[in-house]
């Protein structure tokens, strides 16, 4: 007669019964339902925060728009006379010129305000507070305007500035490198600021 042989269990299985089993697999599901609930709470969270983000930066956006449009209204008044004090006489003064047309693809090429004569113009960007992308588009919109210019027959010399109410310095150092008049806002006027051996770009 064959002996049975008897399967013995490792002590850490031992004592273990189909309803314990049972249970461990109810409770280890049950958990995982848990963090699977936790994670899509965390999902719905990181979703609103993201909506808050977004709805935060656009007012940001609209802020930023009206300390701009009010920077422009406190440069424009004193900006001729400031330049007068640089050897500039400027007879025109003129804000929110649309520089693009049908032959130039570059959109939004809008100048904050134009400072005029017949031999020169300096086109000013105007924002409550330059950011670096500020003046990498300024410097576009001048290369646009030179275009748009000899387009238009026009063979006077066109110099850049960027004016702000708050200017970081290392902004208006970029500023400089760039070949731009730096206008800052002190109190109610404004200053334009000339480091020593600055020569204006002009395009």
């Amino acid at each position: 007669m064959e002996e049975q042989q008897t399967t013995v269990l490792p002590p850490e299985y031992q004592g273990l019964t189909f309803e314990k089993v049972w249970a461990m697999f109810q409770e280890t599901d049950r958990k995982m339902q848990e963090t699977a609930r936790q994670m899509r709470e965390t999902d719905r969270q990181m979703q609103e925060t993201g909506r808050k983000m977004r709805e935060t930066d656009r007012r940001i956006g609209e802020l930023c728009n009206r300390f701009g449009e009010l920077a422009e209204h406190l440069v424009a008044p004193n900006i001729r006379k400031k330049f007068n004090a640089l050897h500039y006489t400027f007879d025109k003064i003129s804000q929110n010129i649309d520089i693009s047309d049908a032959q130039d693809r570059y959109s939004g090429a809008e100048i904050d305000i134009l400072l005029e004569n017949g031999e020169i113009a300096i086109a000013v960007e105007v924002k409550a507070k330059p950011l670096y992308k500020d003046v990498d588009r300024h410097l576009e919109r001048m290369e646009v305007l030179r275009r748009w210019a000899d387009r238009h027959n026009d063979k006077r010399k066109f110099l850049g500035a960027v004016a702000g109410a708050i200017m970081p310095k290392e902004v208006r150092n970029y500023v400089i490198k760039a070949g731009f008049y730096v206008i800052e806002q002190t109190g109610d006027t404004v200053t334009i600021n000339v480091p020593e051996g600055f020569k204006p770009r002009e395009w």
